[in-house]
């Protein structure tokens, strides 16, 4: 049997040393808690090209694929099994806005060394991860 499961991209918007946060809301998973910018991907569908996609869907910015570097994957464990890949985006257009407000109620800019309490954890790990150059780690499989 082979493995079927979701597949996200998750995306690191820099400006200095802060980072873009969303905080979920009304989504039925951590809502009131901080992530990034991310989605599922839909299907014979590039990572980069998900990620140009879900950024405009969910902040409003256009971004080229050649300005969307990896930053990093998890294969993760979390009551069922998912990959994550996450990137960073070093080029957008637009300024960043809540483009979805059925699903997040707050965007900030938060130094990346001083991440909210309310950051879920994994999204934590993989920030701190990206910082310390880690590439690639399996989260949530300690039973």
């Amino acid at each position: 049997m082979h493995a079927k499961f979701p597949v996200t991209v998750h995306m690191f918007f820099l400006r200095g040393n802060r980072i873009l946060l969303i905080r979920r809301y009304q989504t039925g998973y951590m809502d009131g808690h901080y992530s990034v910018p991310a989605g599922h991907l839909d299907g014979n569908e590039p990572v980069r090209r998900a990620a140009v996609r879900e950024a405009n869907e969910e902040i409003g910015v256009q971004i080229d694929p050649g300005d969307i570097d990896f930053a990093g994957v998890f294969h993760r464990s979390e009551g069922d099994e998912r990959v994550d890949f996450f990137v960073q985006v070093r080029v957008w257009k637009g300024e960043p806005f809540n483009a979805e407000p059925e699903k997040c109620d707050e965007l900030r800019w938060t130094e990346i060394d001083d991440l909210p309490e309310n950051t879920i954890p994994y999204i934590r790990r993989a920030i701190e991860n990206y910082q310390t150059g880690v590439p690639f780690e399996e989260f949530g499989w300690e039973r």
